[in-house]
């Protein structure tokens, strides 16, 4: 129980830190939401290992009340330009942490008896795709209006070169490419600390 505790405090803790940092630019592509959030995956995945899938179920269903919860916040908060948190990216929020976490826990459970590092590192590369996949177009895609037609998102539908460099795109391509490869350095980023807490909390299972 202390342990199912600590992941879901950790898992709040991360989903929490990130609703308010993604309002907060790290560049033209990203912000600075895009750094902390993968970590959910870790704490996902550090689970899954040492406890098995169904607890890390519980911890991800912990996780997304806690990012509900922040996103009914959100939208009774009213900035410059209306709510923090529109109703488009509520919905985007909750239902890509939801399904990515769960792709992630059915993907480790998949191969958790290969080598140490090939199921965090599958899981996590399978989730943070269906993730940012997920998210940027059921909040932004001009093809998905009827979620909420009265929500403008002409403004990340402004065609620009990619990233910067690339053929032209909707900026929320870029938006998501970015946001993806950070998720992706920082699955191989994570096996370190994966490694050493299973070691230290369950030596030899790793």
């Amino acid at each position: 129980m202390p342990r199912l505790l600590f992941g879901i405090l950790a898992m709040a803790a991360i989903v929490v830190a990130s609703n308010i940092l993604v309002q907060h630019r790290l560049g033209p592509w990203l912000t600075w939401g895009a750094i902390t959030y993968p970590l959910a995956f870790l704490v996902t995945d550090v689970m899954n290992r040492l406890h098995g899938a169904a607890m890390a179920r519980r911890v991800v269903l912990a996780g997304f009340a806690t990012g509900v919860l922040c996103s009914l916040v959100g939208t009774q908060i009213q900035g410059e330009f209306g709510p923090v948190v529109t109703l488009r990216v509520a919905i985007a929020s909750g239902s890509a942490f939801l399904v990515a976490q769960l792709v992630d826990i059915a993907v480790f459970d998949r191969i958790r008896g290969g080598r140490w590092w090939s199921a965090p590192l599958a899981s996590s590369v399978a989730g943070s795709a269906l993730d940012t996949a997920l998210f940027f177009s059921i909040a932004f895609s001009s093809a998905l209006t009827v979620i909420h037609p009265a929500e403008d998102v002409s403004w990340a539908n402004e065609v620009l070169p990619l990233v910067g460099l690339g053929p032209d795109v909707p900026l929320w391509v870029s938006l998501a490419l970015a946001d993806w490869m950070v998720k992706l350095a920082l699955a191989l980023i994570a096996l370190a600390p994966f490694r050493l807490i299973t070691d230290r909390l369950s030596p030899g299972t790793a």
